[in-house]
């Protein structure tokens, strides 16, 4: 799609290997480090559990790994709204995820309540007497339809309040973003933050797997750093190997989370230059998974898909990200972690990335058969895989500041990297601005263009609000200021 800016992108990284000039987006372009982690902080005044619990909450989280790992944090806050004692969340099976993991499977449990104990009141399982009631039939059966998104307190305390007093127990079946991140009380907010940043850790499995693959993607042990530490555990990678040279330090990584997912461009509705073949697939695949998408689109108003690119609706190609990547600076040579290889069109679609970027690795060529067998259909163990190689890296890209993942990630990356952790956002708007010029723009303008959007987009000082605060924790209920 972008053949002459492709040429230009391909001389430029070449001169700059003569140059041995390093991007400057391999660090954060302000320091953050005033910001210390403090949301496990202990209270002068404890305000502890409430003596006696309205009753329990079932939450069935849908999703896959990162929608429900918010689903939980969100729980815990709502137990402690409603005085409730929280059994411990369960996952629900999707056809899309296709993943019977469940919450022992990725997290381990008793890490979990012990850090949150003296909060909230947390069970493995309803009580024997509330087992055999039918929930449903009693009314205690909340779906995602009967809670509006982004729900505040209120809306709580009124409709789900009265059935927990009236019958001990609720199901909130579904959970997907239904607590809203403004208002809520500064206690609920830390709460979250707790149990996001703190309380959930990787079962001992998915924790070596990830320290393999640090290592590897490093190719040789790093020094240890407090990301690596809270995502791994005891399986750290070990200091610098003296059989290599400490003075040219850890050989460093980006991580790029690229959202080119079939179901995704599909969804879309934009043309993705891969012609005639291309728009009879995606069309098949709308009939196919997005039936309720085909019956709106027969009642508005068609959008042209340059005019969808135009407002930032549009998901990056491979090539788009590989330009952007130019445009900041990066090498040819450096090394890429690819998250998420479920890339629609495959190598070929691939190409235009790896002729610019060649090192690009993904847990699956990083990792043997044998090592990864224990996590084969399980993709929200093979997310975890992918939080972890993302979270670790020394700069973090995104594709889509939508996704859940890329959301989480920047947030963990935000909490625990001290200032030195930088996240890559581009703005899709401007992008397509800027690639609308592909015929006649010089690549020093190209880059000053992109390197200004970037840079814009790592500006975020703290959290805004109504932002998600997995995603910002740089607040007072997470994070204190040390200055």
């Amino acid at each position: 799609m972008y053949g002459r800016l492709q040429n230009l992108a391909c001389s430029a990284l070449a001169e700059k290997e003569l140059k041995q000039e390093p991007s400057n987006f391999w660090e954060e372009p302000w320091k953050a480090s005033l910001w210390k982690p403090c949301a496990d902080r202990k209270e002068s005044e404890k305000l502890g559990q409430p003596d006696k619990s309205n009753g329990y909450i079932m939450v069935s989280a849908n999703g896959g790994l990162n929608q429900q790992r918010v689903a939980i944090c969100n729980a815990v806050a709502l137990a402690s709204l409603l005085n409730a004692t929280l059994v411990l969340p369960r996952f629900l099976y999707s056809n899309v995820w296709k993943d019977p993991s469940q919450f022992g499977d990725i997290y381990q449990e008793e890490y979990f309540v012990n850090v949150m104990k003296d909060e909230v009141n947390l069970v493995k399982d309803l009580p024997s007497h509330l087992k055999s009631l039918d929930i449903e039939a009693i009314g205690s059966l909340i779906t995602d339809a009967d809670i509006v998104k982004e729900a505040k307190p209120i809306d709580y305390l009124t409709k789900v309040l009265p059935l927990l007093l009236q019958n001990g127990v609720v199901h909130l079946l579904g959970f997907g973003n239904r607590l809203g991140f403004d208002p809520l009380p500064s206690r609920l907010q830390k709460l979250r933050c707790k149990c996001n940043f703190h309380a959930l850790k990787f079962v001992p499995k998915i924790q070596e797997a990830g320290s393999l693959l640090i290592r590897r993607i490093r190719e040789y042990d790093t020094a240890q750093r407090m990301l690596d530490k809270q995502l791994v555990g005891e399986f750290l990678p070990g200091s610098l190997s003296k059989k290599h040279d400490s003075e040219r330090g850890p050989s460093k990584y980006l991580a790029l989370h690229l959202r080119f997912e079939v179901d995704m461009i599909a969804y879309s509705l934009c043309d993705f230059g891969g012609g005639e073949k291309e728009k009879r697939e995606l069309q098949a695949y709308r009939e196919s998974h997005f039936p309720l998408l085909i019956e709106r689109l027969k009642h508005s108003k068609p959008i042209s898909s340059s005019e969808l690119r135009n407002l930032g609706r549009c998901p990056l190609t491979p090539e788009e990200a590989a330009l952007v990547l130019a445009g900041l600076g990066f090498k040819r040579g450096a090394y890429i972690y690819l998250a998420s290889s479920r890339i629609y069109g495959g190598d070929s679609r691939m190409h235009s990335f790896t002729s610019l970027y060649p090192n690009l690795v993904t847990k699956e060529t990083l990792l043997t058969p044998s090592e990864l067998a224990p996590f084969r259909n399980f993709s929200s163990q093979l997310a975890a895989l992918d939080f972890i190689a993302c979270a670790t890296a020394d700069v973090f890209a995104m594709t889509d500041s939508g996704s859940q993942l890329s959301s989480l990630v920047s947030g963990f990356r935000t909490y625990y990297g001290g200032g030195h952790a930088p996240t890559l956002r581009p703005n899709k708007k401007r992008l397509a601005a800027i690639l609308s010029e592909n015929s006649t723009i010089g690549w020093n303008s190209f880059e000053d263009r992109v390197r200004k959007m970037i840079g814009e987009g790592q500006s975020v000082l703290i959290r805004g609000y109504g932002r998600s605060i997995y995603r910002q924790p740089r607040c007072p209920e997470c994070m204190c200021k040390t200055q």
